[in-house]
């Protein structure tokens, strides 16, 4: 056996008997620092950043030109973390542009996003990044990734929401190899994922038609909102 077979071999072989190899973060325990200062008390407390990076649907993008931005998931996530953690004090920073797409927004992390100094990060891009394709992508990611991580704070990576544009929803599909790359990107670096496109599949097999959470075709509306919401506030819980 020459020396790539052994080590594909041994790669399996960890990742099955390695508990946590290459795998997301554990929900219980990931952002359990910050939501241990979500329930400090005055004067204890201190003010907690979430910052929201991507492209138009953590906008707030609706209906194009429209900007429903209290119906936005971070929007509904503030609100939902404040009936949780009545004591804290929360800044949910939005930097996300409508049209853009991880190479762009990996370009302007550092002036963007990085001063704000976040205790939580939430990366949302992967609806645009069909554009530039998953090799640029995936470089994209990861620098924003790394770079947040090197700033001590916790990532949250989130797959697509859906395109009802879209003419097919097998593997082969670029959204679906986005959302796939993505929950890769999400094991590899240890990060949260909120898997949006999970929950959007899983809401259509329930019998809720896409077309009933969407605002238009590749743009939420406030119940599709309201999805990701949840399941990003699933991470903080205490």
């Amino acid at each position: 056996m020459n020396a790539l077979p052994r080590l594909l071999l041994l790669g399996a072989t960890l990742a099955i008997a390695v508990p946590g190899w290459a795998q997301p973060a554990e929900p219980a325990t990931y952002l359990a620092p910050v939501v241990a200062e979500l329930a400090r008390e005055w004067p204890k407390n201190r003010t907690i950043t979430i910052v929201c990076h991507g492209h138009s649907v953590p906008a707030g993008y609706f209906k194009t030109p429209t900007v429903d931005t209290f119906n936005s998931y971070p929007h509904l996530l503030h609100r939902a973390l404040k009936e949780r953690f009545p004591f804290a004090v929360i800044n949910v920073i939005v930097t996300a542009i409508g049209g853009e797409n991880s190479v762009k927004g990996a370009a302007r992390f550092e002036r963007d996003v990085l001063p704000l100094r976040p205790d939580v990060v939430l990366i949302d891009y992967a609806l645009n990044d069909r554009g530039p394709g998953l090799a640029p992508a995936r470089t994209a990611w990861v620098s924003m990734i790394e770079k947040a991580q090197a700033a001590g704070a916790k990532v949250i990576l989130l797959t697509p929401t859906p395109d009802l544009r879209v003419k097919s929803d097998g593997p082969a599909d670029p959204l679906r190899q986005h959302a796939a790359q993505v929950r890769e990107l999400a094991a590899a670096h240890h990060t949260a994922l909120v898997d949006s496109l999970a929950r959007f599949d899983a809401a259509a097999q329930r019998g809720t038609p896409l077309a009933d959470l969407m605002s238009q075709g590749n743009h939420p509306n406030a119940r599709g909102h309201a999805l990701v919401a949840a399941a990003v506030a699933e991470w903080f819980k205490p």
